[in-house]
């Protein structure tokens, strides 16, 4: 519904590897499925490119944080003008249920029948350190929070991070529905937060087992985007249309 607001001519939306990647096929809009754990790198590229267009990238918690970990660290780094939805179901859901860098501990997969070992990453502990622009949560099952704060990511100048808590009801049964149901709190209800102050942020965050807080987490609007500081760019058309013909002929 956001991103109905934009208009189909203007939005690239751009979706990696992973049961979210399907949705390139069911959105009427101009979609892009790229390499596994690579969308943020070609999101980037699409909004350098034409940085008219609203450009949204999709991932999961596998491409995210373990393939494509190198490219959300500078993702945020440079701080590039686009939204990340960050689709959060514990799992590698599309190769039948293999444990990703998010998988709670004990919890039993397909690979893992006698329980993860390994302690899962805190994926916004993770963002809220590299001192980000923009970070949200929401859950799956709100949709009417959901759209207000992908709404607000679309109006952000700067990379903005959403995290969005989804259950996987055929290989991830610890978190259903239900559980994120009862566990998710919107930030709205802490007394007096502020959703300037980083560390309140991060302080929100640290549970990974009772309550999630959804809501916008923070936000650093002083911080400049990629685009604004390319000063060489100034008075320039966009990099999309400089792309000419060039005759090799000569070459050879």
């Amino acid at each position: 519904m956001a991103i109905e607001n934009i208009g189909v001519e203007d939005a690239v939306l751009c979706f990696d590897v992973g049961c979210n990647g399907n949705a390139a096929h069911n959105i009427n809009a101009y979609t892009i499925h790229g390499l596994h754990g690579r969308v943020l790198s070609l999101a980037a590229g699409a909004k350098i490119a034409n940085e008219d267009k609203k450009v949204i990238a999709f991932a999961g918690d596998g491409a995210t944080f373990s393939e494509g970990v190198n490219h959300l660290v500078h993702a945020v780094r440079n701080n590039f003008p686009f939204v990340f939805i960050f689709h959060n179901n514990e799992n590698y859901g599309l190769t039948t249920g293999q444990p990703s860098s998010t998988t709670k501990c004990g919890t039993q997969l397909n690979s893992a029948p006698e329980g993860v070992t390994a302690q899962p990453l805190n994926p916004l502990q993770f963002v809220l350190s590299l001192n980000p622009s923009f970070v949200a949560r929401t859950y799956s099952g709100d949709v009417t929070e959901m759209t207000e704060i992908m709404q607000e990511a679309l109006n952000h100048d700067g990379f903005a991070f959403i995290e969005v808590l989804q259950a996987c009801p055929t290989y991830n049964r610890e978190t259903p529905d239900e559980w994120y149901a009862a566990h998710v709190k919107n930030v709205s209800e802490v007394a007096d937060y502020d959703s300037s102050d980083i560390w309140q942020a991060r302080h929100a965050v640290e549970d990974l087992n009772d309550t999630f807080y959804t809501g916008v987490l923070y936000r650093n609007n002083n911080l400049a985007d990629f685009m604004s500081l390319q000063m060489h760019r100034e008075n320039r058309k966009a990099l999309v249309d400089e792309v000419a013909h060039v005759d090799i002929d000569g070459m050879y």
